[in-house]
């Protein structure tokens, strides 16, 4: 019986049409990141990891060690974020998928999109500045 509801059911599951990922505001963008540090993948591999502190404050690093401290703000439905070896804004939109955070740089389709990555059971790591020679 369930096979045959089920059968019924397709032609207008098929005729719906899907659902767009709705970008993230700054209030929804700051309960889901603060107090977080997330390990981002971008094609398959490590990409960086963020940790997210309060006032909108972030510290980043590509995975090796050298961390970039830094703010983000919302500006035109993007989260835009600024860091201490950078003048410019990196701005992002950031939308919930099934398995945690997806950021597509610029809302270009055609630009660099991060996914949130599984639980890589590591620490951020943050070597301390440069001393000597």
């Amino acid at each position: 019986m369930r096979l045959v509801h089920l059968i019924l059911s397709l032609p207008l599951l098929l005729a719906t049409p899907p659902v767009s990922a709705q970008s993230l505001t700054a209030e929804a963008f700051d309960t889901y990141t603060r107090g977080k540090t997330l390990f981002y993948g971008f094609d398959g591999t490590a990409y960086g990891v963020e940790r997210y502190l309060e006032g909108r404050r972030v510290i980043w690093s590509f995975l090796d060690g050298d961390c970039k401290k830094g703010v983000w703000y919302e500006e035109q439905g993007q989260i835009c974020f600024l860091y201490e070896d950078r003048l410019d804004p990196q701005c992002w939109t950031f939308t919930r998928g099934p398995n945690g955070l997806v950021a597509r740089f610029e809302n270009d389709p055609e630009a660099t999109e991060l996914y949130e990555a599984e639980d890589m059971d590591e620490e951020m790591v943050c070597y301390g500045p440069d001393v000597g020679v």
